[in-house]
């Protein structure tokens, strides 16, 4: 894949290893070559004050174990930072309808910015599960052609409590209702992560037993419930997003 702008990939894990993984899943699923992408970790110093959109094709950010809806009183300093910066380059992101594609934290950052509640109602554990795409998102780009339910993986605290004002939803299901929404024509958020695969969760598993996902010593039975689920549709959307952006 040839773009004469880079994609730009902000990332919020503060572990080495998972950041890597993270980054290297989605390279391999968006079909992204590392020369095409500036990555930036941003959970030591947040979002560059001097970051310029339109240098940049599109937008991916990834998840983290920041709780939105922890009392700000809890919140460390960074996550402070972090989730104002993110409201101020929602300002333009929204504004220039610039692609954007957040995937869980970058689902809940989004979804606050527009006014949605985020609380623990639907917090779902570490697993793979089958969500349903909506009439919308039968419509939708990243989308269109695919099953009427796909398998995704996820595993997450919080979520919005309803679609964000504005904006129209593309994936629900019982347990979560706002799986994946989008904003204008360009801005996109799923609450699932489409770049995970069996082997990239089981590191995190791994590494996030003792941060309240699960118990811990549920960390090996996850690990073989998740063990070669086929989620290639949920890697597709990654996959499509690059391909319609890359410019």
């Amino acid at each position: 894949m040839n773009s004469s702008k880079p994609f730009l990939i902000l990332q919020l894990r503060p572990e080495d290893v998972t950041s890597d993984s993270e980054f290297a899943s989605m390279l391999k699923y968006g079909g992204l070559e590392e020369k095409n992408v500036h990555r930036i970790r941003i959970e030591k110093s947040g979002i560059p004050d001097d970051l310029v959109l339109d240098n940049y094709s599109a937008l991916i950010v990834g998840g983290s174990p920041f709780d939105i809806s922890r009392p700000e009183s809890d919140k460390s300093v960074i996550q402070k930072k972090i989730e104002q910066d993110f409201n101020r380059l929602f300002d333009k992101i929204v504004d220039k309808d610039f692609p954007f594609l957040g995937a869980c934290s970058g689902n809940g950052l989004l979804g606050s910015y527009l006014g949605a509640s985020i609380s623990t109602m639907y917090g779902e554990p570490v697993s793979c599960v089958t969500i349903q795409i909506t009439e919308e998102g039968k419509k939708d780009a990243l989308l269109s052609g695919f099953p009427d339910q796909i398998p995704v993986l996820l595993g997450h605290k919080e979520a919005c409590d309803t679609t964000p004002a504005g904006a129209t939803l593309l994936m629900t299901s019982i347990a979560c209702p706002v799986q994946m929404f989008r904003v204008g024509k360009n801005v996109y958020a799923t609450q699932f992560h489409p770049e995970g695969d069996s082997e990239g969760f089981a590191l995190r598993i791994r590494i996030y037993k003792h941060h309240g996902y699960f118990q811990p010593h549920e960390a090996d039975k996850i690990i073989d419930a998740i063990s070669q689920k086929d989620t290639s549709h949920a890697q597709m959307i990654l996959k499509r997003f690059v391909n319609r952006y890359a410019r």
